[in-house]
């Protein structure tokens, strides 16, 4: 009968508990995987609760999106819709003004192909899809002038796609906004 050495003692204990961690790491990438899987299927399977449609055609015909109607309006609650059409090669309106401490919501929409509406320093992104209107609310803290690069490849033209935001006082929009309908193009 031969005699264990003192480091065959310790391995068979460190080599057991090595194949339980490795266990229990395949289990926790495996569980991963299933989670990826079953929320990218219940995406892909589920629509989004709530899909505005719009004909990038006659948007500029009548409805939401008509010129006269694009801009920052001031609701009765108080809060700001700022509405806006993404095209080659430009937003309109190009220069939005909206106020500090507001809840504002933007309604975008592209009318010919996919632009991007990014507005610099926040966390506001959009994808303006023709056919779709894109929407989300946001707030303004600090004034000041903000750019708003269209971010998805849109053509020859799309590096010069720009627009601007202006966000001012409360008091001075309150100003603006007494008298125009929409605000817009103010400097």
């Amino acid at each position: 009968m031969t005699q264990a050495s003192p480091s065959d003692d310790g391995a068979d204990p460190a080599e057991r508990v090595e194949h339980r961690w490795a266990a229990l790491s395949v289990v926790i990438v495996v569980l991963l995987v299933v989670i990826a899987t079953f929320a990218g299927l219940r995406q892909a399977a589920m629509p989004q609760a709530r899909v505005e449609t719009v004909d990038p055609r006659t948007l500029h015909l009548g409805g939401e999106f008509i010129e006269s109607n694009l801009g920052s309006a001031l609701e009765p609650d108080g809060s700001i819709t700022v509405r806006g059409i993404g095209q080659q090669y430009s937003f309109t309106p190009s220069w939005i003004v909206v106020p500090t401490d507001t809840r504002i919501t933007f309604r975008t929409t592209s009318a010919d192909v996919v632009h991007g509406f990014l507005i610099t320093g926040t966390n506001i992104n959009l994808m303006l899809v023709p056919g779709y209107v894109s929407s989300l609310k946001a707030r303004f803290e600090t004034p000041g002038e903000r750019l708003m690069p269209c971010h998805e490849f849109c053509g020859m033209g799309h590096e010069g796609m720009w627009g601007r935001i202006k966000v001012v006082d409360k008091a001075a929009f309150a100003r603006l906004a007494a008298d125009r309908r929409r605000l817009s193009c103010v400097e």
